[in-house]
């Protein structure tokens, strides 16, 4: 839950802390003034949040007993004069309506209001109720010994009600997030554990800092992500012979622990259709990398089958010394340093976490057809960082992983793993190695 500044964060902090998880968006707004019940108002539809309407048995108990200068809708002004006892009507009635998620209660301190009383009131009243209520009492020193028995009896205070509207969407969004873990049925995500360790360890007992593709696309495949069929070649006779393994079209990319941006080198192939080609194109890499690399060691040539066209997007794990593993998701290929549209969320990802994720970049709109293009598979994309989120968690070897680009087809057809980049460390190196 991003927050911009300290305050944000307390506020947030103790509404989450302080009262229930609202079950839904539907607000009652209490208050003795009409200008700051509009105010409350506005902030609340601009948060998303919707005023409640009250059932006819709610409606008639206000009619009864408010004054009839009352507004006995939404929200319910009690009039300058309300005591106690009038507030402690307004609020058990809207707790107790069933169209009523929570209840907002606002307070002007004037010549006939009882601040303690009233507070102490909206304390009774809402542990009564298994909804959550917050209060915005206006006037500073005016209503500090009210807000004290609302702080000390666990009630959030907010000084403007825009941050009250604030908090409760977020505590809203926050229970919708959770909600797919009480109903989702889908089977857990399939991975096997033991097979990424055993190819980490043996990584790390070699000395090596960042691992070969080849066993950086064990480790993703031993935890379910959509790598390709691939074959290594060290002679133009065995590239020849991995491209009728893999099929044609296919890529040819060169092995090197030394290199990490194989395209600056002259270091990848695309399009490669027969035999020949598949062989000069090994003569070629190799040529050019010694003369720009000279130094470079090269254990000779990966090839996979070349995957279609399709949205490029970056998929990142960082193990921060005070976070722990955290993820990334954004435009990928040569965007990523161009646009910096790139979003990040602590592992492990709450249930539905990963859409929220990718919506928080430009990238989603592009994803999801902007400008007539087809859609693409959003589905796969969340899968590929729910899985990644399970590595991050499990394997506290790895400080940092790119999987750069993640290729996204149209909806439907799925996405593929076309580059991957593991750096291994040892779990004790890192306080945050097992957070």
């Amino acid at each position: 839950m991003r927050c911009t500044d300290i305050e944000e964060m307390f506020n947030k902090a103790i509404a989450l802390a302080y009262q229930p998880l609202p079950r839904g968006n539907r607000v009652a707004i209490i208050t003795n003034a009409g200008g700051p019940g509009v105010l409350t108002t506005d902030a609340a539809v601009h948060e998303g949040l919707r005023l409640a309407r009250f059932s006819e048995a709610t409606t008639e108990v206000f009619r009864k007993t408010l004054p009839k200068t009352a507004n006995i809708a939404n929200p319910v002004d009690v009039i300058g004069d309300a005591r106690a006892d009038r507030y402690s009507i307004a609020i058990s009635e809207a707790m107790r309506d069933d169209n009523v998620d929570a209840a907002f209660i606002i307070l002007t301190p004037q010549s006939m209001t009882d601040i303690n009383a009233i507070a102490s009131e909206v304390v009774a009243v809402s542990h009564r109720f298994d909804k959550p209520v917050y209060t915005s009492f206006m006037g500073a020193a005016d209503v500090a010994s009210g807000i004290d028995i609302l702080q000390r009896n666990r009630i959030p205070h907010y000084i403007l009600p825009e941050s009250m509207c604030s908090s409760f969407a977020s505590a809203w969004h926050f229970r919708e997030r959770l909600e797919p873990a009480r109903t989702a049925d889908s089977p857990p995500i399939s991975r096997d554990p033991a097979a990424a360790h055993a190819v980490l360890a043996a990584a790390m007992a070699a000395g090596r800092s960042y691992l070969a593709e080849t066993a950086a696309t064990k480790v993703l495949a031993a935890y379910g992500f959509p790598v390709l069929p691939a074959a290594v070649a060290r002679s133009p006779e065995e590239a020849a012979e991995g491209l009728a393994a893999v099929g044609a079209p296919a890529v040819m990319k060169v092995l090197s622990p030394d290199i990490v941006h194989k395209f600056d080198v002259g270091g990848v192939a695309l399009g490669i259709a027969g035999p020949e080609q598949a062989a000069a194109a090994y003569r070629e890499m190799l040529a050019t990398v010694t003369r720009l690399l000279p130094t470079a060691r090269v254990d000779g040539v990966l090839i996979t089958s070349q995957i279609p066209p399709g949205q490029e997007v970056i998929l990142g794990l960082k193990r921060d010394p005070s976070f722990g593993p955290v993820l990334m998701f954004g435009f990928g290929g040569i965007f990523v340093e161009i646009f910096r549209d790139v979003a990040f969320r602590v592992a492990p990802l709450e249930p539905g976490a990963a859409r929220e994720l990718i919506d928080h970049t430009r990238a989603a709109q592009l994803l999801k057809g902007a400008r007539g293009r087809r859609r693409g598979d959003l589905a796969s994309v969340a899968e590929c960082l729910e899985r990644l989120s399970l590595l991050a968690v499990e394997c506290p070897q790895i400080r940092e992983l790119d999987i750069n680009p993640l290729i996204v087809l149209e909806e439907g057809r799925g996405s593929f793993v076309a580059d991957v980049k593991i750096m291994v460390q040892q779990p004790d190196t890192d306080s945050g190695a097992n957070a």
